[in-house]
């Protein structure tokens, strides 16, 4: 299909976001903003807790919910007379609420592909700019210059939809945050699969193998084998790649993409940014042979 048929399907909001996603120029101001961010966010507790990991859902997203809200109320209840103290009540909770998902969105940027984090730097830039306008709303509605501080909300409510654009191409285009391990469950076979003889097995050393055109992570020791999808669920990393690790007495699986820590007993996060667990299968070995099933 030619390019510019290609483009006209797309329309001209869509090519504008590809051609931010593949905006190379970007890529040195992306380079030291996530410097400062993996500075600042060090600690892979602090990490862990932002990315979600605790609440087993991105935390990010939810924490948007309340500036949108908020906002979107002002924007109504300033065509509304007399409403001009619940209106400042709403802007400023939004200001407030913006601060710690800012963070939240650092965190999970700093730990994306190119491509996200290009777009997620506009996503960015967007929000920031949406909050430094509700906030000269605040300080203009309270020297009592009303007009001026309608006028500013309503620019932060188009800033702040350019940002929320942004940020659901990031997530429903691109994938980021999404589980990538969620549609093995329809693509793997049904029933007990031969997964080949124990024997025949490297021993410690996390291999890959396919059944079904589903790649799966297969770690054995000794007499044990785990079974996982292998892509990781955070932004489908190769498992397999990765390292074996002992946390608190279990072993895990390292993603060498991102850092995500995945327990193999039971495909449990220990470190993110990975929120979703690992899918694990079903084992067991009959006459030296590993057969493995979907769960449940």
């Amino acid at each position: 299909m030619p390019a510019n048929t290609l483009q006209a399907r797309i329309g001209p909001v869509d090519q504008v976001v590809e051609r931010l996603e593949n905006a190379s120029p970007l890529d040195p101001v992306v380079k030291a903003v996530r410097r400062i961010v993996n500075s600042a966010l060090k600690p892979q507790k602090v990490r862990d807790a932002l990315h979600g990991v605790w609440f087993g859902h991105p935390l990010h997203p939810v924490l948007t919910d309340i500036p949108i809200g908020v906002w979107s109320a002002a924007a109504i209840l300033d065509l509304v007379p007399g409403t001009g103290p619940a209106v400042a009540t709403l802007i400023g909770t939004g200001c407030a609420s913006a601060v710690p998902t800012a963070v939240t969105g650092w965190a999970d940027w700093s730990q994306l592909h190119p491509q996200h984090q290009r777009v997620g730097l506009v996503h960015a830039a967007a929000n920031g700019t949406a909050l430094a306008l509700y906030s000269a709303s605040l300080v203009s509605r309270a020297r009592g210059r009303k007009l001026t501080g309608k006028a500013l909300s309503y620019a932060g409510l188009s800033a702040m939809i350019v940002g929320g654009y942004l940020g659901g191409h990031l997530t429903f285009r691109q994938g980021a945050g999404a589980n990538h391990t969620a549609d093995v469950i329809d693509l793997f076979p049904g029933g007990w699969q031969s997964l080949g003889y124990l024997d025949d097995l490297p021993d410690g050393r996390p291999t890959k193998l396919t059944i079904g055109g589903v790649d799966l992570l297969v770690v054995r020791r000794g007499q044990h084998v785990d079974v996982l999808a292998n892509h990781c669920s955070h932004l489908s990393g190769p498992l397999s790649d990765g390292s074996f690790s002992v946390d608190e007495g279990q072993g895990c699986i390292i993603c060498p993409w991102h850092g995500s820590t995945f327990r193999l007993a039971d495909g449990a996060v220990i470190h993110g940014p990975a929120t979703s667990p690992q899918l694990v299968f079903e084992t067991r070995i009959d006459a030296g042979e590993v057969e493995i099933r979907l769960p449940g």
